[in-house]
């Protein structure tokens, strides 16, 4: 694939949620024979179970919409999609976000290393622009970072060229010696990765 697509996601760790999905059905579904098996107190044992179970997605909602928009705040024009939200439904019927993800195109900008240069510094920032960047996330950023590393060499190989500017001979063979040492330097940017999604 030419253009490589990454997706930046929200994921673990979580300041208030276990990385496992959330038990909706709370306690109630222990007891749904008779109600003379119920314990005493059981209704309200189920409200304030279904209470904290609300509490916990209102936060993971937060949380999940928080880290997308910061990924796309900082991807600006590179973010190809999303974000796209996995959604669970609560106690009280609604739909909350418990995962997301944003697309960004993070392929290298072809024969120009100055703006690949560019567009990897965007793709680091927007890779680890929330408050807690998920592992996949800082491996998307390492991406970059390994992008910008080959574009530096890259332009520093044009610039020692450009202020040489051999005869044709000489050109010739530094040309080959040039493609060999940015050979060395490329990686697979066509593989797609993804920035990780909320457990």
């Amino acid at each position: 694939m030419i253009s490589a697509s990454k997706d930046l996601s929200t994921t673990t760790p979580l300041s208030t949620i276990p990385p496992e999905r959330i038990n909706t059905t709370g306690v109630s579904s222990a007891y749904k024979s008779s109600d003379e098996n119920r314990p005493a107190g059981f209704e309200q044992q189920a409200r304030l179970e279904e209470t904290r179970i609300l509490q916990q997605l209102r936060a993971r909602d937060r949380e999940v919409r928080a880290h997308e928009a910061a990924h796309i705040a900082a991807g600006r024009e590179y973010i190809r999609g999303g974000p796209n939200f996995t959604l669970q439904q609560g106690p009280d019927g609604r739909s909350y976000a418990i995962g997301g993800e944003v697309q960004l195109d993070a392929s290298p900008v072809s024969g120009d290393p100055e703006a690949t240069l560019s567009k990897a510094e965007i793709v680091r920032r927007a890779a680890l622009a929330p408050a807690q960047p998920s592992p996949q996330d800082v491996q998307v950023a390492s991406d970059a970072s390994a992008m910008a590393a080959r574009a530096r060499v890259e332009l520093a190989i044009q610039r020692r060229n450009d202020a040489q500017q051999p005869d044709d001979g000489q050109q010739n063979n530094m040309s080959l010696k040039n493609a060999a040492s940015i050979s060395a330097f490329q990686m697979k940017d066509e593989l797609p990765s993804f920035f990780s999604q909320y457990a």
